[in-house]
């Protein structure tokens, strides 16, 4: 009796050709966690800010404003694109606007990543916290922000909103409480 060795041709073909698939699937699942924690990380660190904003209002007795900054994050951008990244600074007078004279950048942050849209409603171009920690601007009863992936694919959307009276949440795409998202 001969013993033989090794592998056909039609097994190694067989082997790669499942192999193949495996990797077929398993890079379009990679992709879909990677941008949903993308996105979700995005939008957890301006959750973080927010709340810092109201805490340090709070702690402070003073109005704290978290804005969207310009280009080079040393002013309000007075849109309500946040792409840019924002700032958190003491707002001594309340209005919203930083002005470098007199209010102090308590925090700043980067811009997000460059394939991630932003959108909010008009209202909400900035965030003010009172001593109470209320939201003292043109807040409505919820005003949202939404982070979306570039293409737009609402499973992995986003959305912060914040209430009138200073409450936080996050939602995920197709949620509809507090907001829709």
């Amino acid at each position: 009796m001969h013993k033989s060795r090794g592998f056909t041709i039609l097994e190694l073909l067989m082997v790669i050709s499942i192999v193949g698939i495996l990797a077929a699937v398993g890079t379009a699942s990679f992709k879909y966690v990677g941008t949903s924690n993308r996105i979700t990380s995005e939008i957890n660190g301006l959750l973080g800010d927010m709340q810092y904003a109201r805490s340090q209002a709070i702690k402070t007795g003073t109005s704290v404003t978290i804005c969207p900054a310009n280009a080079a994050l040393t002013l309000c951008a007075g849109s309500s694109t946040w792409t840019n990244g924002w700032i958190v600074f003491l707002d001594f007078n309340g209005n919203g606007t930083l002005e470098p004279a007199t209010d102090v950048i308590i925090r700043t942050q980067k811009s997000i990543s460059p394939d991630a849209l932003v959108a909010s409603v008009a209202t909400f171009q900035y965030v003010t916290f009172n001593r109470e920690g209320f939201g003292s601007n043109t807040l409505t009863a919820w005003s949202s922000l939404s982070l979306d992936s570039n293409p737009v694919n609402p499973q992995w959307r986003r959305c912060l909103a914040v209430s009138a009276v200073g409450a936080l949440a996050i939602e995920k795409g197709g949620d509809t409480s507090p907001t829709t998202c």
